[in-house]
């Protein structure tokens, strides 16, 4: 597999802030509010500004009750569940988001198909967790931060993963970071863990998301902010692995660091 990229390597990473940013991010909004699609939609842009889409498949694991659901409703633009209710079986959600390369200066449409599978479906039917892998592009691995258990579960998981797909991508997220002063899992663990799988550790919070003046709409743009460094995580790792398995970028035996 190749070895993950340098953050902000790939990917530009305060693009979505720049006012060209901001023109495309129009197409996944409407009215201040984050746009809905499902499976078979796409955001309409402009013809003087279309662009190539990229699509990927992502398979969202962890214990039950990490916040898998609250973190895809997240970055769908979605309520978060205050309550947790298990995923009674497969969920997919559509999330567009566009990223500019450093290399080209190309603006990138990405589509990231998030599949969410609860712990008990899994465990009773066997076909769920096989259909959840299947031609995954990545493994989104989540952890809590109040839950001790679920992260040193990490490394069965990613062992589990190595051997079963060596070559999809692996990210790794802590969920309810906003709640780091009960943690159970202090700075020195993550940055063990860091040090010994090399695989990029992102941190979300897992409170409701802004408003909009009328207190009860979802504010769409700030909600891209609070999870802009997520979904440019995912689209700097795929395409970097993308680029090598298509020859155009050495694999990691034949990386030497700088």
């Amino acid at each position: 597999m190749a070895r993950p990229p340098a953050h902000g390597s790939v990917i530009v990473p305060d693009w979505h802030e720049t006012t060209e940013g901001k023109e495309y991010l129009a197409c996944i909004l409407r009215k201040s509010r984050r746009r809905v699609f499902g499976l078979l939609e796409q955001p309409v842009l402009p013809p003087p500004v279309a662009i190539d889409t990229a699509s990927y498949k992502i398979f969202v694991s962890g214990k039950s009750g990490v916040g898998k659901t609250a973190l895809v409703a997240k970055l769908a633009g979605l309520e978060v569940p205050v309550v947790h209710h298990e995923t009674p079986g497969i969920q997919t959600t559509v999330v567009f988001w566009p990223a500019k390369l450093q290399a080209s200066n190309r603006v990138i449409m990405f589509r990231f198909e998030f599949w969410d599978c609860g712990e008990s479906a899994l465990k009773k039917f066997d076909h769920m967790l096989p259909a959840c892998k299947e031609k995954a592009d990545a493994f989104l691995l989540l952890f809590s931060f109040t839950d001790r258990a679920s992260f040193e579960d990490l490394p069965r998981q990613l062992a589990h993963i190595a051997s079963e797909a060596p070559g999809v991508v692996r990210m790794v997220i802590g969920s309810k970071f906003d709640q780091y002063m009960h943690t159970d899992v202090p700075e020195r663990d993550l940055a063990a863990f860091r040090q010994a799988w090399d695989l990029p550790l992102l941190r979300v919070k897992s409170v409701p998301g802004r408003r909009l003046a009328d207190g009860r709409t979802l504010d769409g743009r700030a909600g891209l902010a609070d999870i802009a460094h997520v979904l440019n995580g995912l689209a700097e790792q795929l395409w970097h692995q993308d680029q090598v398995a298509a020859g155009l970028l050495p694999t990691s035996s034949e990386y030497t660091p700088s």
